[in-house]
């Protein structure tokens, strides 16, 4: 993987860090591709059971397409006629959210700075997002005449609702830590200083956690999204009885009944 990306795992936490503070953590051509290979690698490795998604620097999260780099890629597309450039979707961006919002195992997102385009897209497409209270958040595409992409016209509907999703890809603009609580985007703001501290603690506790319940928990909400209630009763009566024949069921239950903290095992 690129040094555009870095990648570390450490007590079943798969720590993932966009590296390029310089750029805004813009995602070139390089960055795409050794994120979406990080982000599969986490989402197929049994020793992780957690992942963190956060960025280098102060500044920014991510701010979506390097448009340096794509003006380039551009004019090379009309001098070729191949319209190769927004074949990035496909190849790149919708990999990794799909990894990202698809994996069996909770993912967390530390949102340090400007989340914008698609880095809003992977922000969204994490289960939990810890925002510092200087982080803001911006749809983008229609400011440079583009349609929603990474999966944000369907997670944005599904946490804000419909019509605040049509306003804000419709007309962009910066949405800051405290409306963006008020909003259900971000579900925990805390001091921008203590951001990748808090962040860390956060999906360290869901790497020791009960990481079968965990992965029914994100199929079940994911499925009843979009069933009917007697639909989603029978998944969720088939996914109990997967997470009720789990090791760390069993574990919780006598940690319960002798008053000791679990230690779940992960399966």
């Amino acid at each position: 993987m690129a040094d555009t990306v870095l990648y570390e795992v450490r007590d079943a936490l798969a720590t993932i860090t966009l590296n390029r503070p310089e750029a805004m953590n813009a995602l070139n051509t390089e960055a795409k591709v050794a994120l979406r290979e990080a982000v599969e690698e986490a989402a197929g490795d049994d020793a992780v059971r957690a992942v963190l998604l956060t960025a280098a620097g102060d500044r920014a999260f991510c701010v979506g397409q390097d448009l340096k780099e794509h003006i380039g890629l551009l004019a090379a597309d009309r001098e070729s006629g191949s319209g190769r450039t927004m074949s990035t979707v496909r190849e790149h961006y919708n990999p990794i959210v799909r990894a990202l919002a698809g994996m069996p195992k909770p993912v967390v997102a530390g949102v340090n700075g400007v989340a914008a385009g698609a880095g809003f897209g992977f922000a969204l497409a994490a289960d939990f997002r810890v925002v510092a209270d200087t982080a803001a958040f911006n749809t983008s595409f229609a400011g440079v005449a583009l349609t929603a992409d990474s999966g944000v016209s369907w997670t944005l509907p599904r946490v804000v609702g419909p019509g605040r999703a049509t306003d804000l890809l419709l007309f962009p603009r910066g949405v800051k830590a405290a409306e963006a609580l008020d909003l259900g985007i971000a579900n925990r703001v805390v001091p921008a200083a203590e951001l990748r501290a808090e962040a860390e603690k956060a999906a360290r506790a869901l790497a020791e956690g009960p990481t079968v319940a965990y992965r029914a928990l994100k199929e079940s909400v994911a499925f009843g999204l979009t069933h009917s209630l007697t639909e989603t009763l029978e998944k969720e009566d088939e996914l109990q009885t997967l997470a009720g024949v789990s090791e760390d069921h069993a574990i919780a239950v006598a940690a319960f009944v002798n008053k000791e903290r679990p230690a779940y095992l992960g399966r």
